[in-house]
């Protein structure tokens, strides 16, 4: 629960020990911080009756001295503007502000110049300043998250700003867990470089006391990698059911938009998925989707139990039961129509799609060597007339990445075929993946095929055979999560920054971050590893969650600008 528990921590704070009513003010990104950690019924009960945006409050002039201000915000200097508007006429009758990261020294005289009717009761640094998807994965939603893939020549001062944000939220998520770490990062990128050495400077030099928490255990470590290290688990269907649902709907900020499907109640047009709030999709957001179904079905057997059982209200006694018992049977009526309309509505994109076709042979490409047999199994499916554009287009990409040094020929006919098949095919798309994410670029073992102990392994696995043909494949963060717990991560592929590591110490925590973005696939494979015991404690985070959308609108973004920049050849 470590992370949801720091923010929720956070949140306890700022409301708990101011009396009255109150209106919570917002940006629009600590809006998706308080959402996922924290529910609108707990915020009424602590007397919260108003939940604003910093930059709508500021257009009003309607005065509200009757509420007390609580100002949740990112320190930038937008919001510094917004607040000396709102002191220079104050609308409200106190003002308690709080920042999710540190502070510059201008930025609080600017504010104290600012508050000339003294309306200002505190000034707090909080360190909530990452999106808690769940207890051990965190994203920090950077809006412009193409930029890691351009070189720093291209738009030297948007990477500037994309790589402030990514250093200020991995800062946080030390300062909330009150470690300072030793950190590494992956040798082949250069953006994953710049970020590790940014934080050191931050947390060794220029804010070395503020990290300095005297702790006499060993330091955590902090590895800094690159999503292109890895550019086949964005690029998978998904069949397990949180990273599903993020796949073929769409996951933000642990709610789902289902208002672009047919009919659907008006309450059930969002929906939240937390695993702090929603036992059912606790208990299922690893599992496969075929056992999701008979679990659903278990589910709403259970429901018509109860709902029979309310059904012989004969004297008032049952019916003062009934009555205690509403809000909890509201409730599950709530869950279970919620859960049995994304699985139902999941099985017919599956089934419109043929996802099941598509997913076999891109597991084939992510896991099975056998070069004639996938250029076979992709070519039939781009001649098939009912699999999508996007669906071939990942799938050409899945097999360029595997082979793209053992089949040139092959593979010039894969992308003829995609151009003649799509209106819409962007040409150099797929050129473009293996330009940025082809086996020269990469430090890690992706197909097992480069070190002898995944040659091995991988033998070994297709002796035993495959419990379920659609969830074979692993991402590589699971044999850097494995290297890490035999202390086997090779100091020449992830280098230290520095002389802050202690030789010979025992890891208890490891936080990961991807620069680039993570995937569902890869918390649960955290969530699992952290099961097992391994006596390390491991953390994810990254620049945003991904899906394939996602990851192929990253990727098209970054092509287009790379191809009108002069800066790159």
């Amino acid at each position: 629960m470590v992370l949801v528990s720091a923010v929720r921590d956070y949140i306890n704070r700022m409301l708990h020990d101011i009396s009255g009513m109150k209106v919570l003010i917002l940006d629009s990104q600590t809006v998706s911080i308080v959402s996922v950690a924290y529910s609108q019924s707990e915020l009424l009960q602590k007397e919260v009756f108003l939940v604003e945006l910093v930059d709508s409050i500021s257009k009003s002039k309607e005065s509200m001295s009757h509420l007390k201000a609580v100002f949740f915000l990112r320190p930038t200097s937008e919001n510094i503007h917004h607040l000396r508007r709102q002191l220079a006429s104050p609308r409200f009758g106190e003002y308690h502000l709080f920042f999710s990261n540190m502070l510059k020294d201008t930025q609080i005289h600017i504010l104290a110049d600012s508050d000339e009717q003294e309306v200002v009761q505190q000034v707090q640094e909080f360190y909530a300043d990452f999106v808690a998807s769940d207890p051990f994965h965190f994203s920090l939603n950077v809006p412009s998250n193409h930029l890691y893939m351009l070189p720093a020549v291209v738009d030297p001062s948007n990477l500037q700003n994309f790589c402030d944000r990514v250093v200020d939220g991995i800062a946080a998520i030390f300062l909330a867990l009150k470690r300072r770490p030793i950190i590494r990062y992956q040798r082949t990128s250069d953006i994953a470089k710049r970020i590790a050495q940014e934080t050191t400077k931050l947390m060794y030099q220029q804010e070395s006391g503020l990290f300095d928490f005297r702790r006499t255990e060993f330091s955590p470590l902090l590895l800094v990698i690159d999503r292109r290290d890895d550019p086949v688990t964005p690029l998978l269907n998904q069949w397990t059911y949180q990273a599903m649902l993020h796949e073929l709907i769409g996951i933000q900020d642990n709610k789902v938009d289902l208002r672009s499907i047919g009919k659907i109640p008006k309450d059930q047009q969002e929906v939240v998925l937390s695993s702090e709030q929603d036992a059912f999709f606790k208990a299922n957001m690893y599992e496969n989707f075929g056992d999701i179904g008979m679990n659903i079905k278990r589910l709403v057997d259970e429901f018509q139990q109860i709902a029979k059982s309310n059904q012989t209200i004969q004297t008032i006694e049952d019916m003062a039961k009934f009555v205690d018992n509403y809000p909890e049977y509201r409730k599950m009526h709530g869950n279970v129509s919620k859960h049995v309309s994304l699985v139902t509505e999941m099985s017919k994109i599956v089934e419109e799609h043929k996802l099941m076709l598509v997913s076999q042979t891109e597991q084939d490409l992510a896991c099975n060597g056998g070069q004639v047999a996938a250029f076979e199994a992709v070519t039939n499916l781009l001649n098939n007339e009912s699999i999508s554009d996007i669906d071939c287009l990942r799938l050409v990409m899945l097999y360029a990445l595997r082979y793209e040094k053992e089949s040139p020929v092959q593979l010039m006919q894969l992308f003829n075929k995609l151009a003649s098949r799509s209106p819409k095919y962007k040409p150099g798309l797929v050129q473009f993946l293996l330009k940025q994410a082809g086996v020269d670029k990469r430090t890690g073992d992706l197909y097992g095929n480069r070190d002898l102990l995944n040659i091995a392994r991988n033998m070994a696995r297709g002796l035993k055979g495959v419990e379920n043909v659609y969830t074979q494949h692993q991402p590589l963060l699971f044999q850097t999560m494995e290297s890490i717990t035999k202390g086997r991560l090779r100091d020449a592929d992830y280098p230290y920054i520095g002389n802050h590591f202690q030789q010979g110490s025992r890891l208890q925590e490891v936080v990961i971050f991807i620069v680039g973005g993570t995937t569902y696939e890869e918390s649960r494979s955290v969530a699992l590893q952290n099961a097992s015991n391994s006596g390390i404690r491991f953390i994810l985070g990254g620049s945003v969650v991904l899906n394939s959308k996602r990851f192929l609108k990253d990727l098209e973004e970054a092509q287009r600008i790379a191809r009108s920049s002069p800066a790159v050849v």
